[in-house]
């Protein structure tokens, strides 16, 4: 991740959830507050990756490709404008973590209530539980109005 200090960041993790457009928009709003920078954090993680089933796993992911559609939603989400001002990391690892790293030295950490998978009723996802019990910044939960 590009740790420029010239400025403060303010990482947000984006999954192509509602929450995670959420987080978003907040994290755009707050940077520009600060006079900071918004770093979307994409991750991808191959299920089973980790364990005795790696051998069974297809690891064939488009890196580009994935990219690509990260671009197009911000796009979509926030217009070509808004887009543009955001720096975007696709990376390979467990969500959590990922975003921990991330997001060292932050001015803080923005994540969606809940992400792509989990229970509907849950209040918290594994996720943004995790990074808020471990995160070394503030970190800020949004939840999406689509509830």
């Amino acid at each position: 991740m590009d740790r420029d200090v010239s400025k403060p960041r303010v990482v947000v993790g984006v999954d192509g959830s509602p929450f995670s457009y959420a987080a978003l928009h907040w994290a755009v709003r707050y940077a520009r507050f600060v006079g900071g920078v918004v770093e979307a954090v994409a991750v991808w993680e191959l299920p089973g990756l980790y364990g005795w089933s790696a051998p069974a796993v297809d690891t064939d992911v488009d890196e580009d490709e994935t990219r690509r559609r990260m671009e197009q939603e911000l796009t979509d989400v926030l217009g070509a404008e808004g887009a543009g001002s955001v720096r975007t990391h696709v990376v390979h690892g467990n969500p959590a973590d990922v975003l921990l790293r991330a997001a060292e030295g932050a001015e803080a950490l923005v994540v969606g209530s809940r992400g792509r998978g989990g229970f509907a009723r849950a209040l918290l996802g594994s996720v943004s539980r995790h990074v808020s019990q471990h995160a070394s910044c503030p970190v800020v939960i949004v939840r999406s109005e689509q509830q």
